[in-house]
Parts: structure tokens; C-alpha cells; sequence
């Protein structure tokens, strides 16, 4: 079968041999991780967004997906881990000025380079292409080479000044390791942050529960401290008025002794007599009292309207 027309065929073409593993473009991968969105696949613009594990998004796409997380979307696995914008970073990135965008080659009459970054290191000028390693500070966003923080160790921004840990260094599109280790100091950090909330939660509510206790002490009566004195005193003055004076006499001044503390108390309280010559002051303001009434003589037959001059 075959062979006509004295074809003469290879022997790749008759005996089929084991699949090739097919290669990734290594220009082409790193190109679709630092210019691309990892959630959207578009093209990065500002404001650039990253999260703790290093990769990096357009702000509005992570606050579509934050908006409906229902709608269908691809690559919704890579963003499983943010659950609010708190758990991005926003970016504080410096332009290449090598860069001119993409309005130099609208008519595609020149030379473009497309290995070409739109940003660079502000310390060392490494464009951030993706063929040098470059780090973020989760403190202030700014982005730096490993160079430049390598060659030029300090504990203070090199770009606003804010100062840093080296925990707050955090790789940007790292290796499949160092995206691992990423993912256990950000559970770890989650895990401490969530502990800590409940110890403060539950310092609030034994906090709330003991005024309301002192309060309701300070509000009781102090009777067992105050009875005992009155009841000695009770007791002495009756033991000394059945030796002295008969009982309703020593009843009367029992009477006195024990009503001797609410003097005070009465005495802060306003009476009903002051209340009511208060009220009655107060309702001469009006002029539906009796004081403000007209009589006979000051009313007049014509007039419409009821001034209160007279």
C-alpha cells in the first residue's frame, strides 16, 4: 500500500518512535509571569498588586474576584489563598526609562524589543524581566533586585526609608520551593494573627464583665457594716432603757438611731413642695397658664389675630 509514484519513504515516517517531551519557551514563560496578570492574563498596568506568595496581578482584576467570587473564572486556583485586598500588597515599582510602551510600534515599521522590562531596580538599574531575582517589601511595596539588597545591606528602604525585616522580603515569581516555603511562613502568620485575636477577644469580655460586678458592689448597701454598729447601739440602749425608762420610750429612741443614716440621703433628694413650686414657675412660661391669660376688659371683638402685649 502506498509508496506510487516512486516515493521513497524514511524511516521516521513508517516506524513511529516515542513522543518528544514538548519544551517550554523560557522567553515565552517569563514573559506571560512578570507582564501578564496571573488571574486575568492581561497585559500588567497600574496599580500592580502582589500577593505573599510572589505573583503578581492587576488590582482591578483582584477586586472583581473579590466582588463575585462565584462568576467563572480561569486560574481561580491561583488566587485561593487572598481573601481580602489585606492580603495583597500594592507595588511602588520604578519605570524603565528604556522602555517607551507599546504607542512606538502602533504601525509595526520598527524594531520592538520584546525582552524589553517596564521596570527596573532603583539601586542597580536591573530591568525586572525575570532573568534576575527581585524581592518586595511587604512593609511599603518598593521592589528591589537581590543584587541590590545583597551588595547593599541595610535594615532601611533604599527607595522611602521605612524600616524592614528580612521577613518582610518576599520573592517575586519564585521556584516551586521557595513558592512552598512562602506558603508555610504565610499559614504560620495567619495561624499567630487568628491566636492572637481570640486571646484580645476574650481580654474584652472579662474586661466588659468585671465593671459590670464592681459596679453592681458599689451599688449594693453596706448593710452587715452598718448594721452591726446600730445593732450594738440598739442593743445598748435597750439594755440601758429597761434598766432606766419603760419600753415605748426606748422604742422611740431605737427608732431615731436607726433612721439616723437615711438623714443625708433624704436630705439630697428634693422634696414634693420645691417640685411643685418649680413646675409652676416653669409652667408661667407658657402662655396657656393662668398668669398669662387675658381678661374681659384686655379682649376685643374685631381683631383676628391674639397679640400677648398687654
Amino acid at each position: 500500500m502506498g509508496c506510487d509514484g516512486g516515493t521513497i519513504p524514511k524511516r521516521h515516517e513508517l516506524v513511529k518512535g516515542p513522543k518528544k517531551v514538548e519544551k517550554v519557551d523560557k522567553n515565552a514563560e517569563l514573559a506571560a509571569k512578570w507582564k501578564y496578570c496571573a488571574l486575568s492574563q492581561e497585559k500588567l498596568k497600574r496599580p500592580i498588586v502582589a500577593c505573599e506568595l510572589g505573583r503578581l496581578y492587576n488590582k482591578d482584576a483582584i477586586i472583581e474576584y473579590l466582588l463575585d467570587k462565584s462568576a467563572e473564572r480561569p486560574n481561580t486556583e491561583v488566587v485561593a489563598h487572598i481573601r481580602s485586598l489585606k492580603d495583597v500588597k500594592e507595588l511602588n515599582l520604578t519605570d524603565n526609562p528604556a522602555w517607551e510602551g507599546e504607542r512606538r510600534n502602533i504601525k509595526g515599521d520598527c524594531y520592538e524589543d520584546m525582552h524589553l522590562a517596564m521596570f527596573i531596580c532603583p539601586v542597580v538599574g536591573l530591568e525586572m524581566s525575570g532573568k534576575h531575582k527581585f524581592f518586595f517589601l511587604q512593609t511599603c511595596g518598593c521592589v528591589f533586585s537581590e543584587r541590590a539588597i545583597r551588595e547593599v545591606k541595610t535594615v532601611i528602604c533604599h527607595k522611602c526609608g521605612d524600616p524592614f525585616q528580612e521577613e518582610d522580603l518576599v520573592v517575586l515569581n519564585g521556584t516551586k520551593e521557595e513558592v512552598e516555603t512562602l506558603q508555610k511562613a504565610m499559614e504560620e502568620r495567619r495561624s499567630k494573627a487568628k491566636t492572637a485575636k481570640k486571646s484580645k477577644k476574650n481580654k474584652d469580655t472579662k474586661v466588659s464583665k468585671n465593671p459590670d460586678s464592681t459596679a453592681d458592689s458599689c451599688n449594693l448597701p453596706q448593710n452587715p457594716s452598718e448594721s452591726k454598729p446600730a445593732s450594738v447601739n440598739g442593743d445598748s440602749s435597750s439594755g440601758n432603757s429597761s434598766d432606766s425608762a419603760p419600753g415605748p420610750s426606748t422604742s422611740g429612741e431605737s427608732l431615731k438611731t436607726l433612721k439616723a443614716p437615711a438623714g443625708p440621703i433624704s436630705g439630697s433628694k428634693r422634696s414634693i413642695q420645691d417640685m411643685k413650686d418649680k413646675s409652676e414657675a416653669f409652667k408661667s412660661l407658657f402662655t396657656s397658664h393662668s398668669s398669662a391669660k387675658r381678661t374681659k376688659d384686655q379682649t376685643s371683638n374685631w381683631v383676628t389675630h391674639t397679640p400677648y402685649h398687654f
